[in-house]
């Protein structure tokens, strides 16, 4: 029985499970068996991806099972848990019942990584911050390193760092709801919360719940570590109240006191002198004004020089799959927003063009409400191609609102834009909806758009 662990532990011989493999499980694999643990790994799935990984952790000693969940993952101390598996109540309650201690990936790699974390979560724009943050601070004295939900497991990344030894790093980690369900002593630095919105409630089932997983980011926070938070967000204002931390507000829609502040079109440092102008930022949309402002807050508690922040944020062109520039093809453009797979990712995306667009939509239904774009869909000059699992229920829910098309495959939808857009407008896949009906995940969709789009032009 294990449950009074401390962030460094030694695991050598101790028996653990891994449930899932997938990158997450694959590299908290490594991880342990590095560490001398002995590591047994158990997947339902026997995809082809799962065989390569099985193939080449056996050939490090880890006993590996594809196609199904044994009783041999009873015999373990500990399980780490991947993000994407979400086991049966009554597995759950089995080991529970043996006294097994279950994690998360992002938990387990955190008690060997030895610098400082960034912690960023949020509904929407993880991943465009945790760019930015690495961007702005990427020096020599920083020495950053992305991880976690960005795609790169935290895992593999203190593995690396525990292998070559850095002198200096920082992790900057993208972290999900489901990374921070099964967390237990993992504590970042800097924690980084940049909104609360309806998602993946398929998964958590209320708000209340989702909003719990989300907090779980900063159970463990202590009085100088510091909390970067939306206060336009009013839950993330209630729910940060708590604690006892260092707390930094940003905002565009009032001035905060001893927060850097937007004026004029110009963000204003600490001491109120001009800091960015915003009309060389190259990424649009207010919500990833927000996302600058969370970055800016991180590389000057890092007091990164303000000659470097801004250099360095005017270069920054945004990330692949998040409102991504692809094409214009006979005067209309294209732009790939993959990764948008909630409704206020999609609004978000609507909001940053003037221009009529053509919005393909869909893909795997988790239950989003999509009468939430009915006020947008009026106020603006918006087509709506409807498409994956989710199609009918789009159509019903908002087909007296648009012009909507309805299909089965992305292909199709993309073939429909490019049919009934006109010049000077925009073509915007910004799905609302998971990917895994038709795809991997939201990279693989995004990758397909793209190509799909640059093949018109050939044609």
């Amino acid at each position: 029985m294990i449950k009074n662990l401390k962030p460094i532990l030694d695991i050598n011989g101790l028996q653990i499970s891994i449930i899932g493999l997938g990158k997450s499980g694959y590299s908290a694999a490594k991880l342990a068996s590095f560490l001398n643990a002995k590591v047994h790994v158990s997947d339902k799935g026997n995809s082809k991806i799962i065989k390569i990984y099985k193939k080449e952790l056996e050939e490090l000693g880890v006993v590996v099972e594809a196609g199904e969940y044994s009783d041999k993952i009873y015999n373990s101390q500990l399980w780490i848990l991947s993000p994407g598996v979400m086991l049966p109540k009554e597995i759950i309650l089995k080991a529970k019942s043996k006294d097994i201690l279950i994690i998360s990936e992002i938990e387990f790699a955190s008690w060997f990584a030895k610098f400082p974390i960034v912690g960023v979560t949020g509904s929407n724009g993880k991943t465009t911050t945790a760019n930015l943050i690495y961007t702005i601070c990427n020096n020599q004295n920083i020495c950053p390193k992305l991880a976690g939900n960005i795609g790169i497991p935290f895992s593999q990344v203190v593995l690396k760092d525990l292998i070559k030894k850095p002198k200096k790093r920082l992790y900057v980690v993208e972290i999900s709801s489901f990374q921070l369900e099964r967390v237990n002593l993992f504590r970042a630095k800097i924690s980084i919360f940049l909104n609360i919105s309806e998602d993946h409630l398929d998964r958590h089932k209320t708000m209340k719940n989702y909003i719990k997983a989300k907090m779980a980011l900063i159970k463990n926070v202590k009085e100088n570590d510091y909390v970067i938070y939306n206060y336009d967000d009013n839950v993330l204002k209630q729910e940060i109240k708590p604690y006892k931390c260092i707390k930094i507000g940003f905002s565009i829609q009032e001035k905060i006191k001893n927060s850097i502040n937007i004026k004029n079109n110009f963000i204003y440092d600490l001491f109120d002198r001009k800091l960015i102008d915003l009309k060389k930022v190259l990424i649009p949309g207010n919500h990833n004004i927000l996302n600058i402002l969370a970055a800016i807050n991180v590389a000057l508690l890092l007091k990164i020089p303000t000659k470097e922040i801004s250099a360095r944020l005017y270069t920054f062109k945004g990330v692949e799959h998040r409102i991504e520039y692809v094409a214009n093809l006979n005067n209309v453009k294209y732009y790939n927003d993959s990764k948008a797979t909630n409704i206020d990712s999609v609004i978000a995306a609507i909001n940053s063009f003037e221009s009529p667009i053509t919005l393909i939509l869909g893909g795997l239904d988790k239950g989003a409400d999509f009468k939430a774009l009915r006020t947008i869909v009026n106020k603006k000059k918006i087509s709506i191609v409807a498409y994956g699992s989710a199609a009918k229920r789009i159509s019903k829910t908002l087909r007296d609102a648009a012009n909507l098309y309805l299909t089965d495959k992305l292909k199709e939808a993309i073939e429909i834009s490019y049919k009934v857009t006109h010049p000077g407008e925009i073509v915007l896949l910004s799905p609302g909806c998971a990917s895994y009906d038709q795809f991997l995940n939201f990279e693989e969709r995004g990758m397909f758009f793209k190509q799909t789009v640059k093949a018109f032009a050939i044609a």
